[in-house]
């Protein structure tokens, strides 16, 4: 029976950004992959520049999503200001923008989630992945950087918890850590959970996130809903480049 990682992604405060361009900076109602990958990629002290280990990161491992709460729609109306654009020049800080002496206000639109609420399984698509599941989970109980929900400002709420457990699929996997998982047992009273909270009425059914081709393998009873299209597969996080990515979207009964 195959092994999968399971672990937490709860946060006061969350950022699932998607393309950002121009003032607007819009966002989804879950992690990305590649915000994901990049969580773990601080835990591992993985740094951008290299290429290998982001390589690795990207190709090694496949991952599915457990929605319970999305969380809250909160917008940020931003304001910072920076140097005007002049060819050949670039700052190493932002004390360094801070000093120019022709500073501009920009202005813009910035999108979080108060509440949300995800579980993540995650498992090795290959023989030989360069970190094992015990090296991920050790690296998530210390990690070498600190572990942020999208933004720097978005810490965790939550630890990460991770697990190594059997099961017959990821959703399987998820759905067992729904039901008995550490973070399951936060309560708010003597009949409610803060899990339960955070959903709401909507609590009676999940939504599991995986690749399109990973999908065709899932035995637990489930509805598929539909396939998304998003940017979020690391193509080079050098140059913040990312490649499509097609995402099936299923319907489970919550345990």
């Amino acid at each position: 029976m195959p092994r999968f990682l399971t672990f937490a992604l709860v946060a006061p405060l969350a950022s699932f950004g998607g393309i950002a361009v121009g003032e607007r900076r819009s966002g989804w109602d879950r992690p990305a992959r590649s915000a994901v990958l990049g969580l773990l990629g601080a835990c591992l002290g993985v740094e951008r520049e290299d290429d290998a280990g982001q390589e690795s990161l990207a190709g090694d491992y496949a991952l599915a999503l457990l929605c319970q709460a999305p969380g809250l729609l909160l917008a940020d109306y931003h304001t910072a200001q920076v140097p005007s654009a002049a060819r050949g020049r670039r700052y190493a800080t932002r004390a360094a923008e801070l000093a120019a002496p022709e500073r501009n206000t920009v202005l813009s639109r910035r999108d979080y989630r108060s509440g949300a609420w995800h579980l993540a399984a995650l498992w090795p698509r290959g023989e030989a992945p360069r970190w094992t599941l015990e090296e991920l989970a050790a690296a998530m109980r210390r990690p070498a950087f600190v572990p942020c929900l999208g933004r720097k400002s978005c810490p965790l709420g939550l630890p990460l918890a991770p697990t190594i457990d059997e099961a017959p699929d990821a959703v399987a996997a998820l759905l067992a850590r729904h039901a008995g998982g550490p973070e399951a047992r936060l309560a708010l009273g003597p009949r409610r959970t803060l899990r339960d909270a955070l959903a709401g009425a909507g609590g009676r059914s999940l939504t599991v996130t995986l690749d399109e081709a990973e999908a065709e393998r899932i035995v637990t009873p489930h509805e598929s809903l539909r396939t998304e299209r998003r940017r979020d597969q690391p193509r080079s996080r050098r140059r913040w480049q990312f490649d499509l990515r097609e995402e099936r979207v299923l319907r489970v009964a919550a345990p």
